[in-house]
């Protein structure tokens, strides 16, 4: 029997895969598109964030992405995805940023990074929710830009500029099809030598064998999104066996790569079933309407899951976070702290 919506949304939780610019409000996007003069397809916010596509989700996405012209923009950014995510019951994200575009246009990685932890500091206080960062790479830009930003975040963070102590790890996103996530490499080579934590989205629409490649090439600690690890019975032994993690988004793979026609028919029980470390997460929730309370509702009614179960995948979320020991500790003893809901 699935777990009761409103035990889901106070429910502790922790998300590993979120992209910070797609928690934009659709109100927000239009006010700062007015600020910036970033002229939009409507005003609307309910039609704002339409999309029957991949390639049209990510034309949706760069165009949020576009109204962020300044430090302010990203402070703001910051401080309501931090703020709305707590009100879902989150009390830990690690959350990517793409900066590529912005980079391209002249803004520099330093105030990005400095204006995004303005706001999640004051979020955090106003909430008690943490933030983490992962700096992604585009995967639209190409190999080389992807180590001049890795470059940048190093020099960044050995000058101790503000914001960069938020930053624990690197990533890459954007389109899979076509690219070598391999030839990324070097970049993550030089984020390694760094002591940055590795990620990257792979297998949205690509295969469990570009997966174990970039598991091997890159040296990926976590897997986002991951859709066909079950498709490879070696891949997936392995990632049993050392507990690689994979930041599912259920809901995501639905509307916007696709990937399934439904929730019901989407591999994470079967992930779970393997034994595989598979998480669930949000991955764009402003885009589609989603909060990781809803999520969770969602998994559980379309799965049949009950509380205990969705207890356990609150806490494999904490065991794949980059949390240290102590922290880690302290978020599973808020969850063993959430009584379970009468009926």
């Amino acid at each position: 029997m699935e777990a009761p919506p409103r035990a889901l949304d106070l429910l502790p939780k922790v998300d590993l895969h979120c992209h910070l610019e797609g928690t934009m409000r659709p109100t927000t996007v239009v006010e700062l598109a007015r600020k910036n003069g970033v002229p939009l397809p409507t005003e609307d916010p309910a039609e704002l964030y339409a999309y029957s596509s991949l390639d049209e989700f990510l034309a949706v996405f760069w165009l949020v992405q576009s109204t962020l012209a300044d430090r302010d923009d990203w402070a703001r950014l910051a401080y309501e995805a931090v703020t709305d995510s707590a009100r879902h019951g989150v009390v830990h994200q690690e959350c990517f940023v793409t900066p590529a575009r912005h980079r391209d246009g002249g803004q520099h990685l330093g105030a990005v990074l400095s204006g995004i932890a303005e706001g999640l500091d004051a979020a955090e206080a106003e909430t008690g929710t943490t933030c983490r960062l992962i700096v992604d790479m585009d995967r639209a830009f190409g190999p080389e830009a992807g180590r001049q930003l890795v470059e940048e975040l190093v020099d960044l963070r050995s000058a101790r500029s503000p914001g960069t102590e938020r930053v624990i790890g690197v990533g890459m996103d954007s389109t899979e099809l076509g690219v070598d996530s391999t030839s990324y490499a070097p970049a993550y080579d030089v984020a390694r030598r760094a002591g940055l934590r590795l990620t990257g989205h792979q297998g949205e629409n690509s295969t469990a064998q570009q997966v174990a490649d970039c598991i091997d090439a890159l040296g990926l600690e976590r897997v986002d999104h991951g859709v066909p690890v079950l498709d490879s019975a070696v891949l997936t032994a392995r990632m049993v066996e050392e507990r690689i993690p994979i930041t599912v988004c259920p809901t995501s793979n639905v509307v916007v790569a696709h990937c399934f026609d439904r929730l019901e028919d989407h591999v994470l029980p079967h992930m779970r079933a393997a034994g595989l470390l598979a998480t669930v997460n949000t991955d764009d929730p402003a885009l589609s309407d989603l909060d990781l309370g809803r999520e969770y509702a969602a998994v559980s009614r379309a799965f049949g899951w009950g509380w205990e179960q969705m207890v356990q995948v609150a806490l494999d979320g904490i065991e794949a976070s980059w949390l240290d020991d102590s922290e880690k500790a302290d978020l599973r003893a808020l969850v063993a702290m959430t009584e379970e809901p009468s009926r």
